[in-house]
């Protein structure tokens, strides 16, 4: 029998945090996270996303042992102010057991109900810069600090308890090697000169910060055409400049700005801390800080977190100034593997930016979606 807990105490919590690492312990390609980062973007009072969004922890037991987990959230920008009427659900882990997986599920839908919202739709987080999508190809490659990694079984229970796929979502790499600078260096100087734009590169993230809120609203106006878009507020701005940007090499952050010093684009880079998080095990003490300093500074994978472009110079080239600014970067620390966060398979125009580098698809994975009885 299955016994559902919603989760009450910090105790709970912690539990809700650490069962994948029981879950995954003999996988080689599953990438723990910082258990103390994860607490904390569970905390209301640390985590800004709770200001426009709930959500309510579940554990699942099964003979006194812990089997599963699910958040449910509901963000109300997207309810209120975008008429979704969408039911969000995430961290959703559950050994291979249909029972266990229903009941976790059952849980979301009953909230989903009470608020009388249409759908419910997961695995997703509080907004979009959380992790996103089950994965359905690619599970004998190693995961990274921004996705989930999940067994394959986990595909076959949300299909058995009637969810549909929703959205789809490709993971791209490719080898450095594969960048000719040639196709872009003239590309870049030409666009520079057209529209009187220049490169930004920093140093010290020092340098960074006065420059983040526009990054933020850079990233709302790109991205807002999308359908699963929720835009980032003026507070979470806040949370993850403090949380995220000092994290972040600053000689992998770049900037284009036009002549008057407006910012059109912005690209993030991030070292790939995927060994490093495997020998932290999930702490920082006494060793795991120094694992991930290490990966910090001589990582030869690099992850392209966020690119953002203004829409009014979106199919420009304006991409050919940064692949330049990125190109000499990576050349001197040496990288080998170019990796891409999820892509939303719709959105083609941000496919087109990598034809030139013979990206090849080695993940694939989605949401999925049912709706709620009335």
């Amino acid at each position: 029998m299955v016994t559902i807990k919603q989760v009450q105490s910090k105790t709970d919590l912690k539990k809700f945090v650490k069962f994948p690492f029981s879950l995954y312990k003999d996988s080689p390609y599953w990438v723990p996270p910082i258990i103390k980062d994860e607490l904390e973007s569970f905390n209301p009072e640390k985590n800004p996303v709770f200001k426009s969004a709930e959500a309510t922890f579940f554990l699942a037991y099964k003979e006194g042992q812990i089997v599963g987990r699910i958040a449910a959230i509901i963000n109300w920008i997207e309810v209120n102010e975008q008429q979704l009427q969408k039911m969000r659900f995430g961290w959703f882990d559950f050994i291979d057991d249909l029972e266990v997986s229903k009941a976790l599920l059952d849980k979301v839908s009953e909230i989903g109900q009470q608020h009388q919202l249409q759908y419910m739709e997961g695995p997703v987080g509080f907004s979009n810069l959380d992790k996103v999508g089950v994965l359905t190809e690619g599970f004998d490659h190693t995961g990274n600090m921004i996705t989930w990694y999940n067994h394959p079984y986990y595909q076959s229970h949300y299909e058995q308890h009637g969810f549909k796929k929703e959205k789809e979502y490709l993971e791209n790499k490719f080898l450095f090697a594969n960048a000719d600078p040639k196709i872009f260096y003239k590309a870049n100087l030409l666009i520079k000169k057209r529209y009187g734009l220049k490169a930004l590169n920093f140093t010290s993230s020092k340098d960074i910060m006065p420059w983040v809120d526009k990054m933020f609203d850079l990233f709302n106006e790109t991205y807002s055409a999308l359908s699963s878009f929720v835009k980032i507020t003026d507070i979470q701005k806040e949370y993850f400049k403090k949380k995220y940007i000092s994290f972040i090499n600053p000689e992998y952050i770049k900037f284009v700005v036009d002549s008057k010093d407006e910012l059109v684009a912005f690209a993030i880079v991030m070292p790939s801390f995927s060994k490093a998080l495997q020998k932290a095990k999930g702490k920082l003490f006494p060793t795991g800080v120094f694992h991930l300093l290490k990966a910090k500074k001589s990582s030869k994978d690099v992850i392209f977190y966020l690119i953002g472009i203004h829409p009014e110079y979106q199919n420009k080239g304006v991409t050919a100034i940064i692949f330049n600014e990125y190109y000499k970067t990576f050349q001197e620390k040496e990288i080998v593997n170019c990796i891409r966060t999820p892509e939303l398979e719709e959105n083609v125009a941000i496919r087109q930016l990598w034809k030139h580098f013979d990206p090849v698809i080695y993940k694939r994975r989605r949401t999925y979606r049912k709706n709620l009885e009335s």
